[in-house]
């Protein structure tokens, strides 16, 4: 089951999925830890290049995630109708936190007018230089937009974990299986 129905998520979402919550906490943890590297360290230069690499695959992943959902079905949410409306909200603001991590980084990245390499295999270009404080700016909006995603992703994944122990439902088990498909 590739496609998503009314009842399940198919392939292409559970990957997609899984490969961006992998890659967001790698981010988060390898950006944390970049923070405090020296400019003489070993990884100075190249941490930053694995991030910004891994950033533009997820900003690819997200581009393609978002065009996905929109032009697939969704299983139904299962609960009240304040959770139905909490979990659309909570998965908008997860995407529109992801972009905002991610078009901000490319900011911060670009600010100097260099392209970005991916993974040495080929460079996105830089579209968008030279405003002023550019950098400093992106970067604020980076790190505050960071914070804010990998909380909201800890609450998503708490919400997940309460709905599959606590309330029973399938909701964990749909993300995990595509084969899963009653609904309770």
């Amino acid at each position: 089951m590739w496609r998503n129905t009314i009842h399940g998520w198919g392939i292409a979402s559970i990957v997609m999925h899984w490969l961006s919550a992998l890659i967001v906490v790698g981010l988060f943890a390898l950006g944390w830890w970049m923070t405090g590297l020296g400019y003489y360290d070993s990884w100075y230069q190249l941490a930053p290049w694995w991030h910004k690499s891994f950033g533009m695959l997820l900003l690819g992943v997200t581009l393609l995630r978002v065009a996905w959902r929109l032009s697939q079905s969704t299983p139904g949410v299962q609960g009240e109708r304040w959770e139905r409306w909490l979990a659309h909200a909570g998965h908008v603001l997860l995407y529109v936190l992801l972009l905002t991590v991610l078009m901000s980084g490319y900011l911060i990245s670009t600010a100097e007018g260099q392209g970005i390499s991916v993974f040495g295999i080929f460079e996105v270009p830089a579209l968008i230089s030279g405003l002023p404080n550019q950098a400093t700016l992106a970067g604020d909006v980076h790190w505050y937009a960071a914070w804010a995603l990998i909380v909201l992703a800890a609450g998503h994944t708490l919400a997940a974990l309460k709905h599959h122990l606590l309330d029973r439902r399938d909701t964990l088990r749909r993300m995990w299986w595509p084969s899963v498909s009653r609904r309770q």
